[in-house]
């Protein structure tokens, strides 16, 4: 008997029993009587007006075998199915309800007027207010930040011809092709709906039960599962438009286009461990990173990037362009970096701001047009109908969504109007010709409809290039570093181990032999699956550029920002402990004193009577080094001889070895180190001279000329504060990982 079947099995002999009791029973009965057994094998999906369906997965289109056209308004079905969806949630959004927000500015750089008649695309002259929301998919607002999940990039621009929304994420591609699909990937990836468990994760046996049965969503899980969907920080993240678009210039000529944003901070994530952890001590770490590092000055930017491609050379790649479960590799079509976003002001508050921030796809500028792609096409539908069910008909009024520019339209009335209207009439064409349409030739903010070529069959179909589902997912594979796969093994080993059922770990792994047969057999061992022998197909062994984060690093080695820890007790090396202080701020990182107390701590030879004492940020159980980027013990021998006998203290330092994160010591302060990670290969200070071992950087020698304000960050400097500091640049040293390190010490 299979799993559904025993739970049915058994919910009917609990119901039977509780019949048997009067008053009770009535009400079981009456339960009875709404209740529906969604697994009785009689049952076909139907509308909610009953009429059976035979196809939900691909929405109504204009489309041939080797063209999927534009969706049709006509399909009640899968209206519908979006209309409910999009309804599930009282008052939180469905999806993205846990994020963070903040205001800041668009730059061009460089006009694309080639391609498009948008004023902020072509005018360079323009500073363009916009607002940013970051977000996780499947969690509710209680969820924490660090959880591995697709993390939300959605830009508001406020343009002087209206509002532009690029409404993307942190990974280029998604799950499905079709917006039809979207209700279904997210029930399966939200918890579960027989107990509401799990809460903001893919570990479960529905996310994966989706994940097998729908092989376009192949190349999107492999970026889940990567590093991607665990960032360090909102500031270091890449965001995409996702969907293609369309580009039209005043020339009607029109061009693809994917929307790219790239972090100066460069691409960093955490380790898995190091998530986890986060999640119970500091679920609020993302938003506080955010806000705290928009707080001091130091504003997140990324540089606006396009991928072009002439609407002539659609059909010349072997994918199809408008496939949303496809990126498109730049050693194709480069990416043209054009402008800047940078983030600069804080919410004044959270509900106003954050919360009633609405986005749609649809919400494009005269210049920037829908493409056919059929996950855009319904997420345009879908967006609207959201915002109208979460925050009323006049959303648009909202402060936070108004536009800059003016507003004028016959929409009146509803729910939470702002805007009073004066006159006589409301509606078009009207006897006093007010308010009418402009003509196209009264200049470039005027909507035109793009009048693209439709021809094709009225049926439920994909093209032949969107059938194919397995090459790119090979293509992210193959593009990894050595860690970047050791990481991608270790997280789908942890999320299949925590699927109960063995139907779905054992066809997952048979799915992952379409990818690499190295892989699949490595989790399988992992998950207890049974071993697969052969490769569901061959890898075709191709790579692309920038898919890996090691390639994504910033323009020039900084600290800015990063948090690093610096441990002391009393008798600590004051020389030691100023000269980094200066040097780490200098450098606009940001360092948090630590100490077994939060009341002064004393340095060597300084009396407490003095009351010059060192009052610490936090003390060492009221933080942890999860919450930190490095962690630095000066020297001091008592200080050193106090922290050595702590537990907790040592607990810091192993854990930040383990966590692959730069330590730095002088002095006696190497005795610690020691103690911690102290393992067969390392290679600790006994002199004046530095050693760099695994980014464990420490001088058992040093004097004051030995700190200074001005580092200059590079690989192998003989200078502790440059070395040290070029390691916390380096977000995690992997090759401590690759030697087997972490998993030597206990952590």
């Amino acid at each position: 008997m299979s799993k559904a079947s025993e739970v049915i099995s058994s919910g009917a002999e609990k119901l039977q029993q509780s019949l048997n009791g009067s008053l009770e029973g009535k009400k079981v009965a009456q339960l009875a009587s709404v209740t529906k057994d969604y697994h009785d094998p009689k049952n076909r999906i139907t509308t909610d007006y009953g009429v059976v369906q035979s196809n939900t997965d691909e929405w109504l289109k204009v489309s041939t075998d080797d063209h999927t056209g534009p969706s049709l308004l006509e399909d009640h079905m899968a209206r519908e199915k979006i209309n409910r969806f999009d309804h599930e949630r009282i008052p939180e959004r469905v999806v993205h309800a846990r994020g963070a927000g903040a205001f800041g500015t668009f730059t061009l750089h460089k006009s694309l007027e080639e391609y498009t008649t948008a004023g902020v695309l072509t005018d360079t002259s323009r500073r363009t207010p916009v607002f940013q929301r970051f977000s996780t998919v499947l969690g509710s607002r209680g969820s924490a930040d660090t959880v591995r999940d697709v993390r939300g990039f959605a830009v508001k621009f406020y343009t002087d011809e209206g509002n532009w929304d690029i409404v993307g994420n942190n990974i280029p591609v998604f799950f499905i092709q079709d917006a039809l699909k979207f209700p279904d990937v997210i029930h399966a990836g939200k918890p579960e709906p027989h107990n509401e468990v799990p809460q903001a994760q893919s570990a479960h046996n529905n996310f994966w039960d989706f994940q097998y049965l729908h092989t376009e969503a192949t190349h999107m899980f492999m970026w889940q599962q990567s590093d991607r969907s665990i960032p360090r920080s909102y500031r270091m993240m890449e965001g995409f438009g996702v969907n293609t678009f369309k580009l039209v210039n005043k020339e009607g000529k029109a061009h693809f286009v994917k929307f790219h944003f790239r972090p100066h901070l460069g691409v960093h994530s955490f380790v898995w461990d190091e998530a986890l952890k986060l999640a119970g001590q500091d679920p609020d770490f993302h938003r506080k990173d955010l806000y705290d590092a928009i707080d001091s000055g130091c504003f997140p930017k990324w540089d606006f990037g396009v991928q072009v491609v002439p609407e002539a050379d659609e059909q010349k790649f072997e994918f199809d362009i408008l496939d949303a479960t496809k990126l498109w590799p730049e050693e194709e079509v480069p990416i043209q970096f054009v402008g800047q976003l940078e983030l600069n002001r804080n919410v004044d508050e959270y509900f106003t701001q954050t919360e009633q921030v609405a986005f749609c796809t649809g919400h494009m500028v005269p210049g920037i047009h829908h493409s056919d792609d059929p996950l855009l096409q319904g997420r345009s539908f879908s967006y609207q109908d959201t915002q109208l069910s979460r925050l009323g008909t006049n959303w648009q009024e909202l402060p936070i969504n108004r536009p800059v520019c003016p507003v004028m339209n016959n929409n009146r009335d509803g729910k939470g109007r702002h805007t009073i209207t004066k006159g006589t009439v409301n509606y078009w064409p009207n006897r006093f010709d007010s308010a009418p349409p402009a003509k196209p030739e009264e200049g470039p903010h005027v909507a035109v409809d793009y009048p693209a070529k439709v021809e094709g069959m009225k049926a439920r179909l994909r093209s032949k290039k969107f059938r194919e589902h397995y090459n790119q997912a090979q293509l992210f594979f193959n593009s990894m570093s050595p860690p970047e796969k050791a990481h991608i093994t270790a997280a789908l080993a942890f999320e299949l181990d925590h699927c109960d059922d063995p139907v779905v770990y054992e066809r997952m792994c048979e799915r992952l032999t379409d990818i690499d047969l190295e892989l699949a057999q490595n989790v399988a061992e992992l998950v207890g699956a049974s071993i697969p022998q052969k490769a569901g197909r061959p890898n075709h062994g191709k790579t692309a550029k920038n898919l890996s984060q090691t390639e994504l690093q910033p323009k020039n080695p900084t600290i800015e920002t990063r948090r690093v820890a610096i441990l002391i007790a009393d008798g600590y090396d004051a020389v030691a402990y100023n000269g980094i202080v200066a040097a780490l701020k200098a450098a606009k990182a940001l360092p948090f004193t630590i100490a077994p107390r939060r009341t002064p701590i004393y340095a060597a030879g300084e009396s407490k009577e003095s009351g010059k004492g060192v009052k610490p940020d936090h003390n060492l159980e009221g933080m942890r080094s999860t919450m930190f980027d490095s962690v630095f013990v000066p020297g001091g021998a008592d200080s050193v001889a106090t922290l050595r006998k702590n537990g907790r203290a040592l607990h810091w330092v192993r854990e930040a070895f383990a966590h692959l994160k730069a330590l730095g010591a002088t002095g006696e302060g190497v005795e610690l180190i020691k103690d911690a990670c102290a393992l067969p290969g390392m290679d600790f200070s006994t002199s004046g001279e530095i050693t760099d071992s695994y980014g464990v950087v420490t001088a058992a020698k040093v004097q004051p000329q030995s700190f200074k304000e001005t580092a200059q960050m590079a690989k192998g400097a003989k200078d502790f504060v440059d070395a040290y500091l070029w390691n916390i640049s380096q977000h995690k040293n992997f090759d401590r990982e690759m030697e087997g390190f972490p998993m030597m010490v206990a952590f």
